[in-house]
């Protein structure tokens, strides 16, 4: 709806004031019945968008009975407006053009006096007069109906467009999930066969251990593999869960596992937002992962500690013992930490240590309690 277009009420009380202005003009004072139904049809164009047809009829008798045909003519257009029936259209302007162009009373008219006064033009001035407001309601009728379905078209495209993007995102989760189940599954597999080959028949106690530990970290990467597979493949079906959330209380087993000799220093009181929780966790995890790549033979120092309602979790290593092995890497661990501080309103930094170790520190306001 145009926001410029005038109130109604605003609309109806001008037409109404143009309808006794109408009246003041062409009706005789003296003519108390032509008055009284001109007044009638000045007041009953309030009606008209309710009820237009009973409107349209109480303003018949003022063209009648004289010139005051403005309530008339806005009657008839507005029952136009919002009227299908053509048939019935059709006899309202014919009646309105019998009103305005045959004198009152019919009992008094002499054809002879009808042939030289009321002339052929004038019957099709009045014919046209009565035509143009029916003409003119039709045509705001169809363009109406016509914006209405143009939005109803463009809503339709919006919502092809959605499904189209939603198919085109359901096939590359489909194929992001065979490439998943076929390649990575695969070679992760591959390492868990031979790290438990490794771990049953190497006599070196620390290599067994070492051996024990990859296959039960390749068995995890498995089944959260195989889980995100699901969900992937799940894409446009009924929601499928996500692998449960870690806290705080996973952060032993983490560092159990990791391979890194870590101590573990925290001070963190009880309830806090999962959220919260979550972050500290990705980023010891993401700490001790860079540790393992980056610094082998090295030990580390996981600090989490709550002071002034500022949460702050350090790891630190020292420097490495032996040169680390070129692996590759897309350097998307530190980024995808830095958002996730910043929508908790923290923030993340890193870099090296006096002593040639390397340092990661989070900072996040305790109070903050966002889904990240």
């Amino acid at each position: 709806m145009n926001s410029r277009r005038p109130p109604a009420v605003l609309l109806d009380a001008v037409l109404v004031g143009a309808g006794l202005l109408d009246l003041w003009v062409n009706v005789d004072s003296e003519d108390h019945l032509a008055g009284a139904w001109a007044l009638v049809a000045a007041l009953a164009l309030a009606l008209r968008r309710h009820r237009p047809l009973p409107a349209f009829a109480l303003t018949l008798p003022a063209a009648l009975l004289s010139d005051a045909a403005f309530a008339a003519l806005a009657a008839l257009y507005t029952l136009s407006s919002l009227s299908r029936h053509r048939v019935l259209l059709a006899g309202c302007a014919l009646a309105f053009a019998v009103s305005d162009f045959m004198p009152w009373p019919w009992t008094s008219l002499d054809v002879e006096e009808l042939d030289e006064t009321y002339s052929l033009v004038h019957l099709t001035y009045t014919l046209a007069t009565a035509a143009a407001p029916v003409f003119l309601g039709q045509l705001v009728q169809a363009r109406r109906e016509l914006s209405l379905r143009l939005a109803e078209i463009s809503e339709a495209r919006e919502q092809e467009q959605l499904l189209t993007a939603q198919t085109v995102l359901a096939k590359e989760r489909a194929q992001l999930a065979r490439e998943m189940h076929d390649v990575v599954s695969h070679q992760v597999s591959l390492i868990a066969v031979t790290a438990g080959a490794l771990q049953v028949g190497n006599p070196d106690p620390e290599a067994r251990a070492a051996g024990a530990a990859i296959r039960r970290l390749s068995v995890q990467t498995l089944e959260e593999l195989r889980h995100m597979v699901g969900v992937l493949r799940a894409s446009g079906s009924r929601p499928t869960e996500l692998t449960p959330q870690p806290s705080l209380a996973d952060l032993h087993q983490l560092i159990a596992v990791s391979g890194i000799e870590t101590e573990l220093e925290t001070d963190l009181p009880d309830g806090l937002p999962p959220t919260l929780q979550r972050a500290v966790y990705r980023t010891v995890q993401e700490a001790l992962t860079n540790v393992r790549k980056h610094a082998p033979g090295t030990t580390a120092t996981v600090r989490i500690h709550h002071r002034d309602g500022t949460l702050r979790a350090t790891v630190t290593n020292a420097a490495p013992t032996r040169p680390a092995l070129p692996l590759p890497g897309a350097h998307h661990g530190l980024v995808g930490l830095r958002q996730r501080a910043e929508l908790l309103g923290g923030t993340v930094t890193n870099g090296p240590t006096t002593d040639g170790g390397y340092e990661l520190r989070l900072e996040l306001p305790a109070a903050a309690d966002n889904s990240a």
